[in-house]
């Protein structure tokens, strides 16, 4: 009987014999390894999947159908705009001319007075509903108080009833106080209808705001502005950018109120525009044009902001810098 020994002559156990039998049996005799069977080689890495181009392709497919759609109804603007006679049924218009965009940017037309006007309005509301609404929406969001149902009805009321019942209760009353045919009359009375809005947008926000980095700020030492200044207001501002700009829009695009409180002194784009719809297509188109412009910008620039990495309305964001907010 054979009995296996090591290389120093001492007799192995039956558990040591079953192991070195074992790579013999791999090895076939040799004591080594072969290439592919060594107990340190790795598998090779699985292949990654490769990109599914049908998904790519439908997926840019429906983008460019949607901007398709989007850009479609200002094909007939753009055309009414350089036209001087398009009559029925032909695609393009017979002649083209300047007449329009002429006038648009001409002293006499007051465009320009328009538009200082609409952007000074439109900004002052935009700041001031989205001032209020930020306090306001966060008692709506985070609070349970009684009579909240209520308050929220109210809030919709100057949504729900007409403008132009609004407009003529509060112009007796703006009449009184001098405050008719000016621009602060048209800012307050634009702020009826902007301010629900924004508040309803921050309660949204505001619900899904966690309090607890609060909670933990003033625990270390943070004062009261210190809390809004780098916790709080980091955390909603892409919230209160979203209805900032709903307020902005809305402003921007009033008619009637601005009529109303105005009195025809207060001049801006909606006003200018309203004049030619109906008799001077022309002209009216490329005041349309001029009046979408500006609102497209700032849908762009804040559409980018928002694509960022704090973007999330409902969210947190940042609400704790890696520094600290409480050292001076």
């Amino acid at each position: 009987m054979n009995i296996e020994r090591d290389t120093t002559g001492r007799p192995l156990g039956k558990d040591e014999q079953d192991i070195t039998a074992g790579q013999r049996n791999v090895t076939g005799g040799t004591g080594v390894m072969p290439p592919d069977t060594r107990l340190d080689q790795e598998d090779p890495p699985e292949a990654m999947p490769g990109p599914k181009p049908k998904r790519h392709i439908g997926r840019y497919a429906l983008v460019v159908l949607m901007c398709f759609l989007l850009l479609l109804p200002f094909v007939p603007l753009i055309f009414w705009s350089v036209s001087h006679r398009w009559f029925f049924p032909t695609i393009i218009p017979d002649e083209l001319s300047d007449r329009a965009w002429s006038y648009v940017f001409s002293e006499r037309s007051g465009v320009m007075e328009g538009l200082f006007n609409s952007l000074a309005i439109a900004l002052l509301v935009a700041v001031i509903a989205a001032a209020i609404g930020l306090s306001g929406g966060r008692a709506l969001g985070l609070y349970r108080f009684r009579g909240k149902r209520v308050v929220e009805l109210i809030l919709l009321a100057p949504v729900i009833v007409p403008a132009i019942a609004v407009s003529m209760g509060i112009q007796v009353m703006f009449i009184r106080y001098g405050l008719a045919d000016t621009i602060p009359g048209v800012v307050l009375v634009h702020l009826i209808p902007t301010i629900p809005y924004v508040v309803l947008v921050m309660g949204a926000v505001f619900a899904n705001y966690d309090t607890s980095y609060e909670e933990q700020a003033r625990v270390l030492g943070a004062n009261p502005l210190r809390v809004f200044m780098h916790v709080t207001f980091p955390a909603v501002l892409p919230g209160l950018i979203v209805a900032a700009f709903f307020a902005f829009l809305i402003s921007w695009s009033e008619y009637l109120m601005t009529l109303i409180i105005g009195g025809g002194i207060v001049i801006t784009l909606p006003l200018l525009l309203f004049q030619f719809v109906g008799s001077d297509p022309s002209i009216a188109a490329a005041l349309s044009l001029f009046f979408i412009a500006p609102a497209i910008v700032l849908m762009i620039l804040t559409s980018r902001y928002l694509s960022g990495d704090d973007a999330a309305i409902g969210g947190i964001g940042r609400a704790c810098r890696s520094r600290s907010i409480w050292s001076s």
